[in-house]
C-alpha cells in the first residue's frame, strides 16, 4: 500500500510511516507540490497511490470518477506532525482492511482526543 500526501500534510510525515507504508511519498517529493488536484490524481491513479488528504476535494473526485486512486481523508483538527503519525499508527489495521476490499474507495480517518 503506497500513499501520495497532499500538500496540505507536512512532507515530514511519510519518514514517520515508512515502516507500515513503505514506498509512500509527498507531492512535494514527486514534483507536484503546486499541482492541482486533477494532477495529484492522476499520478496517483498512474502510479498505484492512495492520496492521504486533509480536505474533501479528493474525497468528492472519488465519488465524482470512482477509484482507482484510493482516498484517505484525514478529519482532525490538530495537524501537528506527531499528532498525525499517531492517527496512522492507531489505524494501520483499518487501513490495510481498507486496501484488501475492492469495492472500497474512501477511508475517512478521525483523529481521538
Amino acid at each position: 500500500m503506497r500513499l501520495l500526501f497532499d500538500a496540505n500534510l507536512s512532507h515530514r510525515l511519510v519518514s514517520t510511516i515508512l515502516d507500515d507504508f513503505p514506498q509512500s511519498t509527498h507531492v512535494r517529493h514527486v514534483g507536484l507540490m503546486h499541482g492541482s488536484d486533477d494532477e495529484i490524481w492522476q499520478y496517483a491513479r498512474e502510479h498505484g497511490f492512495a492520496i492521504v488528504t486533509l480536505d474533501s476535494d479528493f474525497y468528492d473526485l472519488s465519488v465524482l470518477r470512482g477509484f482507482p486512486p484510493r482516498v484517505i481523508w484525514v478529519r482532525s483538527r490538530d495537524t501537528t506532525t506527531d499528532t498525525l503519525t499517531q492517527v496512522f499508527r492507531r489505524q494501520t489495521r483499518q487501513m490495510h482492511a481498507f486496501f484488501a476490499d475492492p469495492d472500497a474507495a474512501c477511508l475517512m480517518l478521525k483523529a481521538r482526543r
